[in-house]
C-alpha cells in the first residue's frame, strides 16, 4: 500500500510518517510546502528509507498536485496539511482560508478525478482521510459533556472555521461524488517534534531558559491531551481498517486545565533535576498571566468511544507518562529545537518536482 500524506514534514504528519515506515511495510510518498512548522528534520530517522519519499509543493497547486498523483499513484490518501496555530489565525486569516479550504478542496478535485480514472480493483481500496480538529466543535459547557461525532459544529476562531469548512467539503464531495472519505477529529496533541509555538514545548523551553511562561487569563481552560504518538496509530486504524463515510473523533482521556499543564512541566523539570536559571527558586515562579486571546474556548472534551468500540484503537499514555516522555525528550534533542529556534532547520534539502 502506498499512502500520500499531506503535511508529513509537520508535527502530527511526521509522527505518522515515522509509525508507517517503522511499523508497517507500506510506502510513503510525503507531500509539503515547507512552511515554517515543516521540518524534514523531523524524519531523519526514515528518510533514507526506500519506503519513504518526498515532494516539495503546495496543495494549492493543482498542476503539482496531478503530477505528484501521476508519478506515484497513490493507493490512499491522508490530508494533514494545515494552518494550525488559533492565534496565528486572530493575527492572519488569509493564509488559513487559502491553505484549509482551498487547498482541501483542489486536493479533493485532484483525488477525485484521480479515483475515477482507477480501475475497478484499485478503485474498491482507495481512501481519502481527511484529519481535522476537536476545535470545529466550540467549546462545551459545564464539565461532564463530551464531543461525539454527532456534535453540532459551533467555530470560534479563524483556524477552527477553516477546518470546519473543509470537514464539510469532504463530507460533500462523498455525498455527491462518492469519494471513498473518511474524517477524524482529535483533541489537543502534544510529543516530539512538537513546534515550539505550541503551549507545551514553549513552556519546557522557556522554563530551562529561564523566561516568563505565558498562561491565557486564569489558566482554567481545558482541553483533552492526546500524546502524538497515540494518535498516530490511530489514524493509521481509520485509514486502515475505517468504514467509508464514517467519521471518529479521537481523544486521549485526559483533561488538564492550560494551568495544571504549565505546573506540571515546572514540577517534572524539578524532579529530573534540571538546573534552576540563576536568581530562581523554583521554575513556578516563571508563571505569568496574559491576557486572553478573543474567543477564547473553555473546555475541550471527546468522547472517543467509537473509534475504540469499531478500530479497537485505545491510547497507550496517560497524561503523566506522555508529559514524562516528551519533556525528557526535549532536554535530550536540543540540537533539534536549537536549530528551530535560530531558523536554521528551514534550509533544507528539497524535493523532485
Amino acid at each position: 500500500m502506498k499512502l500520500l500524506i499531506t503535511g508529513g514534514a509537520g508535527f502530527i504528519g511526521s509522527a505518522v510518517v515515522r509509525y508507517i515506515i517503522e511499523n508497517t511495510g507500506n510506502s510513503v510518498v510525503n507531500v509539503d510546502k515547507l512552511t515554517y512548522a515543516g521540518n524534514l528534520e523531523s524524519l531523519t530517522s526514515v528518510a533514507e528509507n526506500e519506503r519513504y519519499s518526498f515532494e516539495h509543493g503546495d496543495i494549492c497547486d493543482r498542476a503539482f498536485l496531478e503530477k505528484v498523483f501521476d508519478i506515484h499513484q497513490p493507493d490512499a490518501i491522508m490530508h494533514l496539511a494545515a494552518e494550525s496555530h488559533v492565534d496565528r489565525s486572530i493575527d492572519g486569516p488569509s493564509e488559513f482560508i487559502e491553505t484549509n479550504i482551498v487547498g482541501t478542496y483542489t486536493l479533493l478535485e485532484v483525488s477525485r478525478k484521480y479515483w475515477n480514472n482507477m480501475d475497478a480493483s484499485r478503485r474498491e481500496v482507495f481512501r481519502f482521510h481527511h484529519i481535522s480538529t476537536d476545535e470545529v466543535y466550540g467549546d462545551l459547557d459545564g464539565t461532564d459533556a463530551l464531543f461525539t461525532e454527532s456534535t453540532p459544529y459551533a467555530p470560534s476562531s479563524p483556524y477552527s472555521a477553516s477546518k470546519a469548512s473543509s470537514d464539510h467539503l469532504v463530507r460533500a464531495w462523498y455525498r455527491t461524488y462518492g469519494l471513498p472519505v473518511l474524517i477524524t477529529n482529535c483533541s489537543n496533541n502534544y510529543g516530539p517534534y512538537h513546534f515550539p509555538e505550541k503551549l507545551i514545548p514553549l513552556v519546557i523551553l522557556n522554563a530551562i531558559e529561564g523566561n516568563a511562561l505565558p498562561v491565557y487569563g486564569d489558566g482554567s481552560q481545558i482541553r483533552d491531551w492526546l500524546f502524538v504518538e497515540d494518535h498516530a496509530r490511530a489514524l493509521y486504524s481509520v485509514v486502515t481498517k475505517g468504514v467509508v463515510g464514517e467519521t471518529y473523533n479521537i481523544g486521549g482521556h485526559n483533561e488538564k486545565t492550560n494551568l495544571e499543564v504549565v505546573t506540571s512541566i515546572c514540577d517534572l523539570l524539578t524532579e529530573m533535576n534540571v538546573p534552576l536559571p540563576a536568581g530562581l527558586d523554583a521554575f513556578r515562579d516563571l508563571i505569568t498571566f496574559v491576557p486572553d486571546r478573543p474567543g477564547h474556548d473553555l473546555r475541550y472534551a471527546i468522547d472517543a468511544s467509537k473509534i475504540e468500540q469499531q478500530l479497537g484503537w485505545t491510547p497507550q499514555e496517560t497524561f503523566e507518562t506522555g508529559l514524562r516522555k516528551t519533556v525528557q525528550w526535549y532536554l535530550e534533542n536540543s540540537n533539534w529545537w536549537e536549530r528551530v529556534l535560530d531558523g536554521s532547520y528551514s534550509r533544507q534539502r528539497l524535493g523532485n518536482i
